[in-house]
């Protein structure tokens, strides 16, 4: 059963805003429907103008105590977590009090992945009367549907890639690793690492102009999928407008999602985007990324 949509009777949202265009997106949503939201904007992390269309407070990191003050005088009792954010080291989180007396938990959360780590980080807003939501329950317009977007679609060669990348991310996803690959001829040219997308795909173009690529241009795919046991509440993966430009530079034929479990960042911007770059952007049914490759191939 689908979770019903918050609303204004739910008070203010708060939002712990990292990088990207995604946080104001979804602040724009939230307040569309008449709920009113409290920004905590991250530095080092959130970066162009905009916050100050709402009410909002700027937070290091470890500021855990300070989050939880603020929070609670403007009425907030749900969060979101949501923007992209390079994991700092635990000595640079700037702890406060709060954070330094939730000292051991902290460093437990820190030892392991990304997930690992969020979901510590959650648990330990939960313990203090917050509850985590994902963006896509406060606004579920910003996850990507299934079926193509834009009016170019994936050749058979083109699918045949998707259902390497899903596989493989079925398998990588258990170890809490990177949520993206890049496929073409049934062959993995690249696995997203620390560096993110973007940066993956800058990687791939790289090896593109230098001749280590021998798939021609116009053939690959870039795929995305959450993490088998991943925490939906945040994290999961998203694309926008430069995902799109960014797998024009590689060389690449287009982006594969899961549909229903992909944020996308300004949903008309990215079909046009797309469609400019002659890439093509698809959303795949869940079951095909999350059934085993023994049950894809029967």
């Amino acid at each position: 059963m689908t979770a019903a949509l918050p609303s204004k009777d739910d008070g203010p949202l708060a939002m712990i805003c990292g990088g990207g265009s995604l946080p104001l997106a979804i602040a724009d949503y939230v307040t569309a429907r008449g709920r009113q939201v409290v920004l905590f904007p991250l530095h080092g992390a959130a970066v162009g103008a905009g916050f100050e269309r709402f009410p909002h407070h700027w937070v290091h990191v470890g500021q855990i105590g300070k989050f939880m003050r603020l929070a609670r005088a403007a009425g907030c009792r749900e969060v979101v977590l949501i923007g992209s954010l390079v994991r700092p080291s635990i000595w640079q989180t700037r702890p406060d009090f709060k954070a330094l007396c939730l000292m051991p938990r902290v460093v437990a959360a820190f030892r392991g992945g990304d997930n690992h780590l969020l979901t510590g980080m959650s648990r330990l807003l939960e313990g203090d009367g917050f509850r985590l939501r994902g963006a896509h329950e406060v606004a579920p317009e910003i996850l990507v549907p299934e079926g193509v977007l834009g009016g170019i679609a994936p050749s058979d060669r083109d699918r045949a890639d998707i259902a390497l990348g899903l596989d493989y991310l079925q398998t990588a996803g258990r170890f809490d690793i990177g949520q993206a690959v890049v496929v073409a001829g049934r062959h993995i040219l690249a696995v997203e690492g620390v560096e993110g997308t973007d940066q993956m795909l800058e990687r791939v173009a790289a090896l593109r102009a230098n001749g280590r690529i021998r798939a021609p241009a116009g053939a690959g795919v870039l795929v995305k999928a959450p993490k088998p046991d991943q925490d939906r509440r945040f994290d999961l993966p998203s694309i926008g407008p430069t995902t799109a430009e960014g797998v024009a530079r590689a060389g690449l034929a287009g982006i594969a999602v899961v549909g229903g479990a992909t944020i996308m960042a300004e949903p008309a911007r990215l079909a046009s985007a797309a469609d400019r770059a002659g890439v093509f952007v698809v959303g795949m049914p869940p079951e095909s990324a999350f059934e085993s490759p023994r049950d894809r191939a029967s």
